[in-house]
């Protein structure tokens, strides 16, 4: 049962506009809902979880939790604004965390256990990597 973390910068700088006057926000919340759908086709996609974590200062940062249904999950990717400064890192770390958190509380990697691997897909979108030139 994976869980699918999608990190999504609502800083300030997120309200630029890009080539057609669509806003970074508006492109990243796009991008997050095409891969829903597209996940959504596949059958072994029945016991994803699904989280939802912006820039914002912890707590406030958890937008949908993995215990929120699906329907929960897209109306707060849909209410995202952007505003407030770019914490990367504390975004990370609290995203991190979070994982972390959801491993103790379903009993992987606790003591006498073999290390259960399983995919985290993290989403990062922000504004910071559309101005580097690789």
């Amino acid at each position: 049962m994976p869980i699918l973390l999608f990190l999504i910068d609502t800083s300030a700088s997120m309200n630029q506009r890009a080539y057609l006057g669509t806003s970074y926000l508006d492109i990243a919340k796009g991008a997050v809902e095409i891969f829903m759908k597209l996940r959504a086709r596949d059958p072994a996609s029945r016991g994803d979880r699904y989280m939802l974590v912006t820039f914002d200062e912890p707590p406030y940062c958890i937008k949908a939790g993995w215990k929120e249904n699906h329907a929960t999950f897209m109306n707060e990717l849909k209410n995202l604004q952007a505003s407030g400064l770019t914490t990367l890192g504390q975004a990370l770390r609290s995203s991190f965390d979070l994982l972390n958190l959801n491993r103790l509380v379903s009993g992987i990697d606790n003591y006498g256990q073999v290390t259960n691997l399983f995919i985290v897909f993290c989403l990062l979108y922000f504004c910071g990597f559309l101005n580097y030139s690789w």
